[in-house]
């Protein structure tokens, strides 16, 4: 059952800011503030709790009352909770935003500007900081590819991540300080064209937590889309917030990253790529456990020892929840 409180401030609003929380309270309260105080734009504000159990809803509720509060009694994951808010949207503009971020200097005020200056990327982002003011260079990605779980699985990644050779998804050193094209914009601080995101279906269902927005960017440019990151709009992203066990998270992160494999690699390079990215957990137990990083070693063997659940990744059902993509 939904319950949704609340109505969008703005009439005519130029972005739909949607904000998809699940037990993150405290930081829910303290992003939509920033959201308020930060933006000068039209914007209306679309919140999706994802049946919370620390009282995120109420306190929402009770703060911002002008806002679209959909209170969800089921945990849907982000895909399709974002889904859900963008059928409400009503803006020129969806803007995914995560609830542990902060909005600094008017960021959201400057990715639009941004978007209007160079209309053909079709998704844009920002430059995302640590709490401590640090680089959080979670903001992008490049595409997998047979190299890069090439050099995953062989931990090259680890090993050299500042290569642009050997950590091609993480972009090698680059300091996020520079406006260049990216094939992946992360959906803690994206700006897509509402039209656009209709276009493409919104998230694909298949991908319940973790993949989404690589599935939609691959989408998006194989529709034309030129994904741009610019360091001029920039957002505290405190990362993993509603992630409290990490090994939780990595079983729903190898799921994720084996459909993308099944779903975007060319047909000859898929087994390869499925069977060296279904050893890389492995990989990475001996690889720490040799480096004495007893802690992380520990999570990667309980990782590797949970395989059946991750081993084949997330069903491939599509958007309609009946069939996959071939």
């Amino acid at each position: 059952m939904t319950k949704t409180a609340g109505l969008a401030e703005q009439c005519d609003p130029l972005v739909s800011i949607i904000v998809v929380s699940y037990n993150t309270r405290e930081m829910t309260l303290e992003c939509l503030r920033s959201v308020f105080g930060q933006t000068s734009r039209r914007f209306e504000l679309i919140v999706v709790d994802n049946a919370s159990s620390d009282g995120s809803a109420a306190a929402i509720a009770a703060e911002f009352p002008c806002i679209q509060l959909i209170a969800e009694s089921q945990n849907h994951g982000f895909a399709k909770a974002n889904n859900i808010a963008a059928r409400h949207a009503r803006g020129e503009y969806i803007l995914l935003l995560n609830p542990d971020t902060v909005v600094l200097e008017g960021a959201i005020d400057r990715l639009l500007d941004f978007a209007h200056r160079v209309p053909q990327a079709k998704i844009w982002g920002g430059r995302t900081i640590f709490g401590d003011r640090s680089l959080n260079p979670s903001n992008c990605w490049g595409r997998m590819t047979l190299w890069s779980v090439t050099s995953q699985a062989l931990g090259l990644s680890s090993l050299f991540r500042r290569s642009t050779i050997f950590n091609p998804e993480g972009y090698g050193s680059w300091l996020r300080d520079s406006e260049r094209g990216v094939d992946i914009v992360t959906g803690c601080f994206l700006l897509i064209r509402r039209e656009f995101w209709e276009e493409l279906g919104g998230f694909d269902l298949s991908f319940v937590m973790y993949g989404e927005e690589a599935d939609l960017c691959m989408r998006a440019r194989s529709s034309g889309a030129m994904p741009r990151i610019t360091p001029e709009a920039q957002i505290i992203h405190y990362a993993g917030a509603s992630e409290s066990v990490q090994t939780d998270k990595m079983v729903r992160l190898l799921r994720a990253k084996l459909l993308l494999i099944r779903r975007h690699f060319p047909t000859w390079q898929r087994p390869i790529g499925l069977l060296l990215f279904r050893f890389w957990p492995l990989s990475r137990f001996w690889g720490t456990r040799l480096l004495g990083r007893r802690e992380a070693a520990e999570i990667w063997g309980h990782v590797w020892r949970r395989r059946s659940e991750w081993w084949h990744g997330w069903p491939d059902i599509g958007n309609d929840g009946t069939s996959g993509r071939h």
